[in-house]
């Protein structure tokens, strides 16, 4: 029968989509495009044909939308901006859990939950390390801040600027809350003569992993040394990278164990609970 035929022509033809839904396809596709090979400073790398397959859009809104590349790519990177902080999530939680179910006399002791910090310092900077060193995201994030300091529209630049101050903010306010979790689980406190707070903390252990792993882009060995001893952190010799010495070092600096948690036998049990559920509902 005839009305049984498929459709064909402009009947087949996808609804239009609206200049807004084609904006957020393309900035969409552009940003995956760039998770997946990372950022160069130039850009020129991004084709706006390939992105226009990909994100299903009608070309003609594109070209109406950004009649110039370089119109898109100012955009994209304020996009990329929103969200340029790189994070590590599941990762480290999974890691936690891993290192705490080693062993069940790590919260038995002052020594023993000493030691047990010390290997969490150890171990999730070297995670972190090189998770980070081989990241496409992290990749982009630091030709992201090198794009904006050359970028010729004044505008522009503070608009990048303060995109990636919010994401900086938010990121470490995110892990700042982590940290206060984590060593409130652990019995520990920021140091009241500081008058510090553990955003403060995230900030300056951030600050000493990117350096390091933009350092160890020219110099690897950075990341492979290893000095065995113990460190601040830790009451048994293991073997620590620079990393782990360096974030190690001025975590210490920061935090203490507090006198007025008591450790008695069913704190033990809810923490011990509490490690073994960690979720990424800490704080992130």
């Amino acid at each position: 029968m005839a009305g049984s035929q498929p459709p064909t022509g402009l009947a087949r033809r996808s609804p239009r989509l609206s200049d807004q839904e084609t904006e957020r396809r393309m900035l969409r596709s552009a940003v995956d495009m760039v998770s997946t090979a990372g950022l160069t400073v130039s850009l020129d790398h991004i084709s706006l044909e390939e992105l226009i397959r990909a994100a299903g859009v009608s070309r003609s809104t594109v070209y109406r939308r950004w009649p110039h590349k370089d119109l898109f790519f100012s955009d994209l990177v304020s996009e990329l901006a929103r969200s340029a902080t790189p994070t590590i999530l599941a990762e480290e939680v999974a890691l936690i859990r891993e290192v705490f179910a080693e062993r069940d006399d790590w919260l038995d002791s002052a020594d023993q939950r000493q030691a047990l910090v010390g290997e969490l310092f150890r171990r999730l900077s070297l995670l972190d390390f090189r998770t980070l060193s081989g990241s496409a995201q992290w990749r982009t994030y630091v030709a992201l801040h090198a794009t904006f300091m050359s970028l010729a529209d004044d505008g522009l630049r503070r608009q990048v600027q303060a995109a990636l101050a919010e994401s900086e903010r938010e990121h470490l306010t995110r892990v700042g809350i982590a940290w206060e979790h984590l060593t409130g689980l652990l019995g520990y406190r920021l140091r009241p003569e500081l008058a510090a707070t553990f955003a403060d903390l995230a900030a300056l252990l951030d600050a000493t992993m990117r350096g390091l792993v933009i350092m160890a882009q020219s110099m690897p060995e950075l990341g492979q040394r290893r000095i065995a001893g113990r460190s601040p952190a830790g009451t048994a010799t293991a073997d620590w990278s620079l990393p782990a010495l360096g974030l190690a070092g001025i975590a210490v600096s920061f935090i203490e164990p507090d006198p007025a948690v008591d450790w008695d036998a069913s704190r033990v049990a809810s923490v011990k609970r509490a490690l073994l559920t960690l979720s990424p509902l800490a704080g992130r």
